[in-house]
């Protein structure tokens, strides 16, 4: 067995996930090259599993890192475990690939290893990642969670993503994706489950 099968875990669709993962969001004042300098370090010593999102605004300089450490023969593309997330403005349904062909561009890569929706809350779509009304508050919208995941499983019948799952969904949220009629992919994971 290799040293990569030994630190990963199984998931639901057959396809193994890397259990140690580099987190790659950061406050604003963190340098963009920092981050670049922190994947290829952080490469070099052994990290395969790279965590990220659309709304973490690095994805560039992630891809350049991820890159460089492909031609200099350190990783192939194989090696590695791309995480990356849907933003709350991108969950009507004919937008859900439009945001990850935006990540894949971005990263110079032709699919991603895990595709998540990133929160269970639909905002309104735009420019703005938190879009607000005049008075400050968040404009949410309403869209079915349901139609949202039937997207996620087109990206991943497309091989723009390996895997698909969410993150920050609690049970009901979780529950009302797995029992949805029709269902084609359960989730393969709920990255770091919040207590609502």
């Amino acid at each position: 067995m290799s040293q990569t099968r030994l630190f990963s875990l199984k998931m639901n669709d057959g396809f193994f996930m890397l259990m140690l993962g580099l987190g790659t969001s950061a406050p604003p004042q963190v340098a963009k090259s920092e981050v670049e300098k922190a994947i290829k370090r952080a490469i070099d010593v052994g990290y395969r599993h790279i965590d990220s999102a659309y709304t973490y605004q690095n994805e560039e300089e992630i891809g350049r890192a991820i890159q460089m450490k492909i031609a200099d023969g350190t990783v192939k593309r194989g090696d590695l475990f791309y995480t990356t997330k849907l933003w709350s403005t991108f969950f009507h349904p004919e937008l859900v690939q439009t945001c990850l062909e935006s990540s894949l561009r971005k990263l110079q890569l032709s699919y991603v290893d895990l595709y998540l929706m990133h929160f269970p809350i639909a905002m309104k779509p735009g420019e703005d990642f938190f879009p607000k009304d005049t008075h400050g508050n968040i404009i949410f919208d309403t869209v079915d969670l349901c139609t949202t995941w039937e997207a996620l499983e087109k990206c991943k019948d497309a091989g723009l993503a390996k895997s698909i799952g969410v993150s920050n969904f609690n049970c009901k949220q979780l529950e009302m994706i797995l029992n949805k009629p029709g269902l084609k992919y359960k989730p393969v994971c709920n990255q770091k489950p919040k207590k609502y």
